[in-house]
């Protein structure tokens, strides 16, 4: 005996099919579209928030003085004490001293006072948009993670699938029609630029899984500690006192880093559990011509000296973790390795964005008419950069609290509907839709 479908049951398995697939081919879309603009992370910040003092160092004295008057600020305001506070390091790319807590950020001026808040909550808006597509963060990054591995894939299976891919790699049919000039683009952009694409899919991947590999080791190791799962990688962050204590000596950290490694540019000194008996200080160090994001040099809460965690010279692994941001990211080499990035993050949302206008230009030649599933996905390549600008737009109109994240998503929703309904009145009206 055999079991039969009905036909009206197929299309609809068949449709919600192409569905999932649109999505996932949309959410790679804009994690390609974001993370091309996420390069120039640092000088968006400027753009946003042009007002802030700018220096090229900042005195270990007037760090002291202005961590201090952050913690005492927060304390008189009757904040939330704070778990971990950063200060930013002026930088060639990011000039400007910056003390960030758990609940908010304050730029320095070069004497340590507290100069105006920091307002980049467009800039956090895309990074977050990009790692988490601003869902919470771990189903966010898991989702992240799963699209890097896809990307990884695809990317392989169409070196595989294609044979003469490489051998065609500069035969370009442009302006060919019946979709043979389109899949040449998609061809050839995926050739010139596989090594980025792997590169960025695997650290993709690492970034965002590693954070559920994390989890995953902490519950079933660790009794749910996931710092203790970080700690032999990243350094670990001590035994935890909270009996009341004063400032730590920062300047005496930063002191003791210039005058014994003065070949590391300092990017960050984080606190942790500032104003604690267990507190102690980290500085985050870049080293030249290495990959690594910076090495940890770790200091007590009198400014001693007590070791680094190893990720310029310990295991290998810890060294490859520290790599895969930098990597990612393109924040290494320079202006001129950004702009690759750039140029080569464009081809890749291109590639995302012509792939599926492949698809459906195959099953229309095949007669299967979707006026309404090309409209929606024209949605998605026009609508997803019309929403970023709406939100720009938004922050030097509304200002810096802005709701960024209601802006995009309805935005978007909007325009893909827009799309939609479009096409369904063309087709209601019987005239032909473009190609």
């Amino acid at each position: 005996m055999s079991a039969t479908i009905e036909p009206g049951t197929v299309k609809r398995a068949l449709s919600a099919h192409a569905a999932i697939g649109l999505i996932a081919g949309a959410l790679l879309y804009l994690v390609s579209l974001t993370g091309t603009l996420a390069v120039f992370y640092n000088e968006l910040q400027r753009f946003e928030q042009p007002g802030a003092p700018e220096m090229t160092s900042i005195a270990p004295e007037a760090v002291q003085r202005g961590v201090e008057r952050v913690l005492a600020a927060e304390d008189a305001a009757g904040l939330p004490t704070t778990t971990h506070l950063y200060v930013h390091i002026p930088v060639e790319e990011l000039p400007r001293a910056t003390v960030t807590t758990d609940n908010q950020a304050f730029h320095l001026d070069a004497q340590g006072n507290l100069a105006m808040p920091e307002e980049i909550a467009w800039n956090d808006f895309l990074v977050q948009l990009h790692y988490t597509l601003n869902l919470p963060s771990l189903v966010g990054l898991t989702i992240v993670g799963v699209l890097g591995v896809m990307m990884l894939a695809l990317a392989l299976s169409g070196v595989i699938a294609h044979p003469r891919i490489f051998r065609d790699a500069f035969r370009l049919r442009a302006r060919d029609k019946g979709g043979v000039g389109l899949v040449d683009w998609h061809n050839r952009l995926s050739v010139w630029t596989l090594p980025f694409t792997i590169a960025i899919a695997l650290t993709g991947a690492l970034i965002g899984l590693a954070v559920v590999t994390a989890y995953g080791v902490a519950g079933s190791a660790y009794d749910g500690d996931v710092e203790a799962v970080y700690g032999p990688i990243f350094g670990e962050e001590g035994a935890p006192d909270a009996s009341p204590a004063p400032a730590p000596d920062l300047a005496a950290a930063l002191r003791h880093m210039a005058a014994e490694y003065p070949e590391v540019r300092l990017t960050y000194a984080v606190l942790h559990d500032p104003l604690t008996a267990g507190q102690h200080v980290q500085m985050v160090g870049e080293h030249e011509q290495r990959l690594i994001f910076g090495e940890y040099y770790t200091f007590d809460s009198e400014g001693r000296f007590e070791g680094t965690a190893g990720l310029a010279d310990g295991a290998l692994g810890q060294q490859a973790a520290a790599s895969t941001y930098k990597l990612h990211f393109g924040n290494f080499g320079g202006f001129w390795v950004k702009i690759a990035y750039v140029i080569f993050g464009a081809a890749l949302t291109a590639i995302c964005a012509t792939g599926t206008y492949i698809w459906l230009g195959k099953r229309r030649r095949r007669g299967i008419e979707e006026p309404r599933l090309r409209a929606a996905w024209t949605g998605v390549i026009v609508g997803n950069p019309v929403a970023l600008a709406a939100t720009v737009v938004a922050r030097f109109t509304i200002g810096n609290e802005a709701p960024f994240v209601a802006i995009f998503w309805i935005g978007l929703a909007l325009y893909i509907a827009a799309s939609v309904l479009a096409a369904s009145r063309k087709q209601a009206r019987g005239r032909p839709l473009p190609a």
